[in-house]
């Protein structure tokens, strides 16, 4: 498994995360499957697990920092709002989201699913416009989560996070 990790600007009316970077887990293991992602997620203790795809719109969360493990196909998805990266994910790939960070699929197979997972006590929100003074401030306040949706208590998050 490889951790790449970016942080991102602004991109039109997506804020993305001040300070906290993007982190992208390749090829977790040959095998990750969504019931594989869903019970990693759960032992490292992340909750609201769920199984669907990535809406074919640009919207990011302002409660919750959030993961997306890729359990079946393949995606083009773009990161970071209209002026973001663009990644090419397939099964077993993981990305971990700071609150703030836009996301949006371009393409996918048809039988692209992810699972998606948060910290306790955050609950996901979808915006799709301009974030507010007050959006802006929980954003930047949610505390990083104890544990890393992958790793648990090291690397990851963990280290790039603190």
């Amino acid at each position: 498994m490889q951790i790449d990790h970016f942080i991102l600007s602004p991109s039109d009316w997506v804020p993305n995360h001040p300070t906290l970077p993007v982190l992208v887990y390749s090829q977790i293991r040959a095998d990750m499957d969504s019931s594989a992602f869903e019970d990693m997620f759960h032992d490292n203790g992340w909750t609201g697990i769920w199984r669907n795809g990535v809406f074919a719109y640009h919207h990011y969360h302002s409660g919750a920092h959030e993961v997306l493990g890729v359990g079946r196909g393949e995606a083009k998805l773009q990161i970071g709002g209209p002026d973001g990266k663009i990644l090419d994910v397939r099964q077993g790939d993981c990305l971990l989201l700071p609150a703030g960070t836009g996301h949006k699929r371009l393409e996918s197979s048809n039988d692209f699913q992810v699972v998606g997972a948060y910290p306790p006590g955050q609950e996901a929100d979808i915006q799709r416009d301009v974030p507010n003074e007050k959006m802006l401030a929980l954003i930047k306040s949610l505390p990083v989560p104890e544990t890393d949706p992958v790793l648990k208590t090291s690397g990851g998050l963990v280290e790039l996070w603190r």
